[in-house]
């Protein structure tokens, strides 16, 4: 059983920093956990592939009430083995195997109905149910104007690197919003720090939407 009534599963640790400072922010601390695969189960994995192998634990979960409402956030990932198409249509047919349906979709994030009245399932595919890419490309959509300047510096660099990078062209989000933040006030945090101190715009389109998805499903 659930040692929490209500979970959002995340893929990694990472994911987990910046989703309870973000649930935190919206007052969702003392009623939501957010959790990767292994802080719920140890011989899990904290990946995408992770979340959905252990998907069905909470589904059957949510069936017996050891569990209320539960939200899924992903990285869709690029093709051939990601994209957003792909990653909807796994969260689809996991989910439709418990008997949920979809119900609302892209760009205010995946919603499933229960036939038989549970809560509403929620699935959120970074970066903004579209497109392809990860937790990175969302903060990206999502800037304090005011670090415009320094984010676009850090792109810069970045593109200034004396030989070719070391990391895959997948992964340049990562390397971007990494450079960004090293530069701010407390080098080394990650994109927890973002929420925290005022570096994203909470009045921008992405953020309002992810906002809006998180109430709907454990708000609701």
């Amino acid at each position: 059983m659930a040692a929490h009534p209500n979970i959002l599963l995340v893929e990694g640790e990472s994911d987990q920093a910046f989703f309870m400072g973000l649930c935190s922010a919206l007052g969702l601390a003392t009623t939501v956990k957010v959790a990767p695969p292994r802080a719920l189960q140890p011989a899990a994995y904290n990946t995408k592939q992770g979340v959905f192998n252990y998907l069905p634990t909470l589904l059957k979960q949510l069936n017996d009430g050891g569990l209320v409402r539960l939200g899924v956030v992903v990285d869709a990932d690029s093709p051939p083995n990601g994209g957003f198409p792909r990653t909807q249509a796994l969260a689809t047919q996991t989910l439709t195997g418990f008997g949920y349906t979809l119900k609302a979709a892209q760009p205010a994030g995946l919603v499933y109905a229960h036939h038989d009245g549970l809560a509403d399932v929620g699935v959120w595919v970074m970066p903004d149910n579209q497109a392809p890419g990860m937790l990175e490309d969302w903060a990206r959509q999502c800037l304090h104007p005011q670090e415009h300047a320094l984010f676009a510096h850090a792109c810069s660099a970045l593109q200034a690197l004396p030989e070719p990078p070391k990391f895959s062209p997948l992964q340049r989000s990562k390397a971007e919003v990494a450079t960004w933040l090293a530069w701010q006030k407390r080098p080394g945090h990650g994109l927890d720090s973002a929420v925290r101190e005022g570096l994203l715009d909470t009045g921008s389109h992405g953020y309002l939407q992810l906002v809006a998805w998180l109430n709907q499903i454990f708000r609701a």
